[in-house]
């Protein structure tokens, strides 16, 4: 299994999660390759039996294929809590490091891994293991922030975690796993002005729609003041 096929294969199940209808194009945007790439990539693909492909263009994982595909998202999962959990590395840090470091996961370190931290734990950006639908997110109690209700608490229990540009900006505004949020208001552009422990802060309707919450009992969060 060769780092790009792994690429391929996990980024079709992420798309799949996201409702997108898999296509060579969204493969080519996605994993930032050419489009004649992409198509002799799909090609390879078919004919080792790791995907099918309709009429229409589509592209569906064969059960070899989505296999494999859940073998590199579990490795990701791992390196990622292995990256937080033991070296204490920042959660906005640790998704850019583990598309690197989960090609290169011998069985043996896998092992190692599931026996230290478990095969059902969250990631640091309070993901599962394989990449879940809205729906399913939603049946775990959490809603999206761009929805929640005004003047109620809630905790971020989920980040959208494949931008990493987005993990970057919601950490430097002071939103992340755990952190207690409140929504203020909500103004005529389709912002949010959301309430944190850093402090208002003013997402658009996107990064919100990409942070889910749960409610959370007891006081608003405290405004820090500045030292």
């Amino acid at each position: 299994m060769t780092v790009s096929r792994e690429d391929y294969l996990k980024a079709i199940i992420e798309a799949e999660s996201e409702g997108r209808t898999v296509i060579p194009a969204l493969l080519a945007q996605w994993l930032e390759v050419s489009p004649p790439a992409v198509t002799k990539a799909v090609k390879r693909l078919r004919e080792d039996g790791y995907v099918d492909a309709n009429r229409d263009g589509t592209l569906k994982l064969t059960a070899k294929g989505r296999e494999a595909a859940h073998r590199t998202a579990l490795r990701h999962h791992l390196v990622e809590r292995m990256l937080a959990e033991i070296f204490g590395m920042e959660w906005h840090q640790v998704h850019a490091e583990a598309e690197r470091l989960e090609h290169v996961i011998s069985p043996a370190v896998e092992a190692k891994l599931i026996e230290k931290l478990g095969k059902e734990g969250d990631c640091p950006h309070g993901n599962r293991v394989l990449p879940e639908t809205p729906a399913q997110i939603r049946k775990r109690g959490l809603l999206p922030l761009s929805e929640a209700v005004e003047a109620k608490d809630y905790v971020v229990a989920s980040l959208y975690e494949r931008d990493f540009r987005l993990l970057e900006f919601l950490h430097k505004i002071g939103i992340g796993p755990r952190v207690p949020v409140r929504v203020l208001e909500r103004n005529y552009d389709d912002t949010i002005q959301v309430l944190t422990p850093n402090g208002p802060v003013t997402l658009g309707s996107p990064a919100a729609g990409r942070v889910w919450v749960k409610p959370k009992s007891g006081d608003k969060p405290k405004h820090r003041k500045n030292k």
